[in-house]
């Protein structure tokens, strides 16, 4: 077995308030393998973004980690300081967000962004930094890459200013990509792209991908596994195709549920009725018991941690022998 590159372990990440401390995340733990594309899904709001801003240093303040850690090749990174966290988000974490906009800086081309990138983390020249800038363009599909290099974010599509995103997020040779939502503002032809592209990268550089999204379809079409989020915790983690095939999660039963299938003639699809508790009205015990169709006493009373379900693992009382 493979070490993995990425230990996520018991992760909690609290927001002070006048009105006292939000947990947003509660011990979320995970692991990500080289070359391995994980896949976390779930509601607005469960805590996926969160997840990837706490992995590459980015949390918004006062957001800050208040327990567990992050285990970067075997060396904890969550509590490295700025600096050297920024270093090791441009050289060995690289991240793709949703709007490449965010990403990009119009008063520059995206050939002057690239080439400092590049050489703030590798030792190369001027010249052997645009070349290589060229190739990244390349690589990400962009055509004519040699006259595009000197073009402004503002003359390209979002298509591909995502894609130049993308090439600034491998321009360190990264071994890690955090991308979070990097499909949701493109149209279909373009997401299915940019997710063929995805999966090329790390099959040819061996890069781990933690891909956030809220869309079950990308999940089945780009990862290896699944991480299934609700209010700030992991309700289901597996294999993508048993996940989808086999839940065992009422929560991730239910939203399998809510996507129609091409084989099936329904009149409705399934819902989940009611919404994700806020953060200051935390239900006790498992917080999605006021939804679960399934439940009993002990998911009111008692917490539930993630249990071995066949090929899967889920946060549920119904499968604690």
């Amino acid at each position: 077995m493979t070490a993995p590159l990425l230990q996520v372990r018991d992760l909690c990440v609290e927001f002070p308030t006048r009105h006292g401390v939000l947990k947003a995340l509660d011990r979320v733990s995970f692991d990500i393998a080289p070359g391995e594309i994980l896949g976390v899904v779930g509601e607005s709001g469960a805590g996926k973004s969160l997840t990837g801003a706490a992995i590459i240093g980015l949390l918004e303040p006062p957001g800050r980690v208040s327990g567990g850690e992050i285990l970067f090749e075997g060396q904890r990174i969550d509590n490295l300081p700025a600096a050297e966290m920024r270093i090791l988000r441009g050289r060995k974490i690289g991240a793709i967000f949703q709007d490449p906009l965010t990403s990009l800086n119009p008063l520059f081309t995206v050939g002057q962004q690239l080439i400092q990138t590049i050489r703030a983390h590798l030792p190369l020249t001027e010249q052997q930094a645009r070349a290589r800038a060229i190739d990244l363009l390349k690589q990400t599909g962009i055509p004519a890459p040699e006259a595009r290099i000197d073009q402004y974010p503002h003359q390209f599509s979002g298509g591909m200013r995502q894609r130049v995103v993308i090439a600034l997020a491998l321009a360190a040779e990264p071994k890690l990509i955090v991308a979070d939502e990097p499909t949701t503002a493109l149209d279909v032809s373009i997401q299915a792209q940019i997710i063929q592209l995805l999966k090329r990268i790390c099959r040819e550089h061996g890069a781990a991908v933690m891909l956030v999204t809220h869309d079950m379809g990308v999940i089945a079409e780009t990862c290896d596994r699944v991480a299934v989020m609700y209010a700030g915790r992991v309700a289901e983690i597996g294999a993508v195709d048993k996940v989808i095939h086999l839940p065992a999660h009422p929560y991730t039963i239910g939203l399998m549920g809510s996507i129609p299938a091409m084989d099936e003639d329904r009149e409705q699809l399934q819902q989940i009725d009611g919404a994700m508790p806020r953060l200051n009205a935390m239900p006790t015990g498992c917080a999605f018991n006021p939804r679960c169709p399934r439940v009993f006493e002990r998911c009111r009373a008692e917490k539930p941690e993630l249990i071995d379900v066949g090929a899967t693992r889920a946060a549920c009382w119904l499968h604690a022998s």
